[in-house]
């Protein structure tokens, strides 16, 4: 259900037609990033596109017969529709990859820049883990609410610095303990006006820091992030039952 649906498509000639189900609300990136937009992304809203767009890849990843990897995911790349429900889209970059080969074969840069995983300029072997990178960058998008291009202080600093010191901020906030932890309602989108579930924008952070680790081996895989996103929306659950109780 997170997958935009292929209803048909043409191919005669020079004739190439896809045709794809119609998602209302259009990309992510139009209500998330404008200040015009007649929609504002509540907290539970980007908590469930976050595990709904989690979901999407997992399959991709881990239930397909073949693994797939998308190679560009982004806020345009996610469709949500009229329940605000998630869609992954556009897979023109998109690979069928040998589950137990390296995969060196894969070798030109596929992405957005901003959302690319080092590996694909380094050299390294191309596995899921990068469209578990790209995951990790939206994650801080959809807390902050503004691109991470948007971030750097000067035109002049490099992307991947600015991800690199942002990341390296939230990991030392990670460690502090009682009320240290303010720092996450400074981080977050100022339009929520500080209306967000602790729990789950912690887990959120936590999530995006190790998505986006340069070393892909010590990323999560996508099964993994849908499990601790599940579980921490279930212990709200359970805690929710008791108070009502």
């Amino acid at each position: 259900m997170n997958l935009v649906r292929v209803w048909g498509f043409c191919s005669d000639g020079p004739h190439r037609i896809l045709v794809l189900e119609y998602v209302e609300n259009g990309s992510l990136d139009k209500i998330l990033f404008s200040r015009d937009s007649q929609i504002l992304l509540e907290w539970n809203k980007r908590f469930q596109i976050a595990l709904g767009v989690a979901k999407g890849l997992a399959y991709l990843h881990h239930e397909c017969l073949e693994w797939v990897i998308h190679c560009d995911l982004k806020p345009e790349n996610r469709l949500l529709d009229e329940n605000l429900e998630p869609k992954i889209t556009d897979f023109g970059l998109a690979k069928l990859l040998n589950r137990g080969g390296s995969n060196k074969n894969v070798s030109r840069i596929h992405g957005t820049r901003g959302y690319i995983a080092p590996e694909w300029v380094s050299g390294f072997p191309i596995t899921a883990k990068v469209d578990v990178y790209s995951f990790g960058v939206v994650l801080l998008e959809l807390l902050k609410g503004a691109r991470v291009s948007d971030w750097a202080p000067n035109e002049d600093e490099e992307l991947e610095m600015v991800l690199r010191r942002v990341i390296k901020m939230l990991a030392e906030n990670l460690m502090l303990e009682g009320s240290e932890q303010l720092w996450i309602a400074d981080f977050m989108d100022s339009r929520l006006n500080r209306q967000f579930n602790n729990l789950q924008a912690k887990m959120m952070v936590k999530l995006a820091v190790s998505c986006v680790e340069k070393d892909s081996r010590k990323r999560p895989t996508m099964e993994n992030v849908v499990q601790m996103l599940v579980s921490v929306d279930e212990a709200l659950g359970i805690m929710k039952h008791y108070t009502t109780n």
